[in-house]
């Protein structure tokens, strides 16, 4: 059996800067214990976007995730809520349309208590009913979407040239 190669995904916000480097430590074993011995599951790495900013391609490590997800590296994410994904219903849909354009074999794993996310159970079809919606919403203004798609793609190029 393959296992998923996982990211665990945390956006905090710019006032836990002054904390930073517990809170980086505190989500990092977080996901390490979750993981330390699945038989399903692979911890890749710990994503921490600890910003202000809600624009996706100004989240320097939800940039290098989308990286690692169209490299293959990744194939399952998991975070605590989906409102570390985006702030905002249009980088939500951009963001999971974009995912499964990269990678259409991904999965996502929310822990919300309400509206919980997860892919991996079909029995709603949670997965074909998230990327109809993004594609429905990219649909309404698709110039705007390819706009958007393209600040990402140039800030991924941007960081792969940089390493």
């Amino acid at each position: 059996m393959t296992k998923y190669k996982v990211a665990g995904y945390v956006k905090l916000a710019k006032l836990w800067e002054k904390n930073k480097d517990k809170a980086i430590i505190y989500h990092k074993e977080y996901y390490i214990n979750k993981f330390f011995n699945s038989n399903n599951f692979e911890l890749i790495d710990v994503y921490i976007d600890i910003t202000g900013k809600k624009e996706t391609f100004n989240r320097q490590e939800m940039v290098r995730l989308l990286s690692d997800i169209e490299l293959q590296k990744v194939n399952c994410i998991f975070t605590q809520t989906k409102g570390y994904l985006a702030a905002n219903p249009r980088e939500f849909c951009y963001l999971i349309k974009l995912m499964f354009e990269f990678n259409p074999d991904l999965h996502i794993v929310t822990e919300d208590k309400e509206y919980n996310i997860n892919t991996f159970r079909n029995e709603d079809s949670q997965k074909e009913e998230l990327l109809k919606l993004s594609n429905h919403y990219a649909g309404l203004n698709p110039k705007d979407y390819e706009n958007w798609k393209q600040k990402i793609i140039k800030t991924i190029n941007n960081i792969r040239n940089n390493m």
